[in-house]
């Protein structure tokens, strides 16, 4: 039986975030490890990356290294071509300058972000332009495009671990292209947190991946019964970050979903802009966890669309 209207104080936690509350305990005691780094080196290049508190800062790092002027314009791009753009993003720009969504003659730089873990489908014709690229890799640290480039298209990369990793901070920039590297905010015992966890779940990424989508693919079964489909196609070389889904009309109110997915512990948001939503989806839910997600769905169905 799973409760519905619980009372505020006995909600569940089902975040987008592996991270459970559990995992403070877990983490503080994970002995010294330093092997994320050799991973990290073989992957990017020693000296190529560093740590940051989060992908925010990884972001404003990137961006401080071009010297933008307040009417200079970044331009932003998805894989989607969607408007949707993560506050997060958007909000670190408007530090440095200004924003758009079109390449335009004023454009400096392309913010090309890789979303929901798949890559943008258009990567070789943006470095035809010529101009600087940052990859926002946030979503994508497992994922690979075709010719397996993802992550070096252009300037710099931006990755955020806590979308994959139970931990509560740690982002990573890199360089691709040799471009210095800031001095990040972290201090001493925050880099050690952030490379113990990353170290120690990485040995792990093998089972980690497969439980990831052996949990997606349970999740999509379920609710593609009810008529939702598929945002993105996925492949066997991309990870996706959260369940993202069409909603085809089956939901007559997305916000109002939204809204009842909050009350019920389960972190959501819809993919505004187009007639889609997305729920968590990684290696820490367990089959009970997708089966509480599934019948929340149910019972808002049931109400027609309007329980809150």
């Amino acid at each position: 039986m799973f409760v519905l209207q619980p009372d505020p104080f006995l909600m569940p936690a089902c975040r987008i975030s592996p991270f459970q509350t559990a995992d403070m305990e877990f983490n503080n005691n994970l002995p010294p490890n330093e092997s994320a780094k050799d991973y990290l080196n073989r992957r990017f290049g020693a000296g190529n990356w560093q740590y940051t508190y989060n992908g925010r800062e990884a972001i404003q790092l990137a961006l401080e290294s071009y010297n933008l002027d307040k009417n200079d314009l970044v331009t932003i791009l998805t894989t989607s071509e969607n408007f949707y753009i993560s506050s997060c993003v958007t909000r670190q720009i408007e530090k440095f300058c200004c924003w758009n969504r079109e390449i335009l003659p004023e454009t400096k730089i392309l913010f090309v972000n890789h979303e929901f873990g798949y890559p943008h489908p258009g990567m070789e014709k943006l470095i035809q332009t010529g101009l600087p690229i940052i990859e926002d890799c946030c979503t994508t640290f497992f994922s690979q495009d075709s010719i397996e480039n993802l992550g070096q298209y252009g300037d710099y990369a931006i990755y955020s671990f806590p979308k994959f990793f139970p931990m509560q901070l740690g982002g990573l920039l890199v360089s691709s292209r040799k471009k210095p590297l800031s001095k990040t905010s972290l201090k001493e015992e925050q880099i050690h947190y952030i490379q113990n966890i990353v170290s120690h779940y990485l040995i792990q990424e093998n089972e980690l991946l497969l439980q990831r989508k052996n949990n997606y693919e349970f999740s999509l079964s379920l609710f593609t019964s009810l008529g939702f489909t598929e945002r993105f196609e996925t492949n066997d070389a991309t990870v996706p970050s959260s369940l993202l889904l069409h909603n085809n009309g089956v939901v007559k109110d997305l916000n109002a979903l939204k809204l009842f997915f909050n009350r019920h512990g389960i972190q959501n948001s819809v993919f505004y802009g187009e007639d889609a939503f997305f729920i968590p989806s990684h290696q820490n839910l367990t089959e009970s966890d997708i089966q509480y997600f599934f019948y929340c769905m149910q019972e808002f169905l049931k109400s027609n669309n309007t329980a809150l």
